[in-house]
Formats: structure tokens, sequence, C-alpha cells
């Protein structure tokens, strides 16, 4: 599932970098905290690894 948003796919990525030991989970915030144990590794990837040409800064709330 690609990013929605620059915030949600830079979100993916430090969730993703906490999956794999690269960062510790304590150092996450906010969004990225609440995907690090309900996603997989595999979707992590995907959604850190879209583009960010043309999408907004923050995903529209509906």
């Amino acid at each position: 599932m690609p990013a929605k948003s620059k915030s949600q796919q830079m979100a993916a990525g430090a969730a993703l970098a906490a999956k794999r030991g690269e960062k510790k989970k304590s150092e996450l915030k906010d969004a990225s905290k609440s995907m690090v144990d309900p996603m997989s590794e595999t979707e992590l990837r995907d959604m850190a690894s879209t583009k960010q040409k043309g999408k907004p800064a923050h995903a529209s709330q509906s």
C-alpha cells in the first residue's frame, strides 16, 4: 500500500528502521510508533519507498 502523504511516508520509514533494529522503538513518535507492531516489514517497506513527488504534506482526514 503506497503512502498517501509525505508525512505518512516518512513515518513508515522511521517505523521500518525500528522494526529492523536500526532505531530504538522509544525514539519513535506518534504515527511511526503506532505502525511498528501491527504492520509487517514488507508493508512498511512498500509505504516507505513511495515517491514524495506530487504528494501532499499531510493526508486529508477522510
